[in-house]
């Protein structure tokens, strides 16, 4: 059984565009200096999709796609209104 994906940020690498806020919302915060900040949880369905769009559009080349933990929750896709 192939392990779910999560989103990894290198924090070095990082410049702050906050590009991945925007595409990413559901998944990416940003702190008070504009740096992401995301979880470990899983990524499933329409999050996944979009967080690869997010990892290919990074200018700075900050975002992959590491290999979840086992014992993380599974983050859901949000419910449409």
């Amino acid at each position: 059984m192939a392990r779910s994906l999560s989103l990894g940020i290198d924090r070095i690498a990082c410049d702050g565009y906050g590009l991945c806020a925007e595409l990413l919302p559901e998944v990416v915060e940003l702190d008070e200096w504009g740096y992401p900040i995301v979880g470990s949880a899983p990524l499933t369905g329409e999050a996944l999709g979009h967080a690869r769009r997010a990892v290919a559009a990074c200018p700075a080349l900050a975002l992959r796609l590491d290999r979840a933990p086992e014992h993380a929750p599974v983050r859901q896709p949000p419910q449409p209104r």
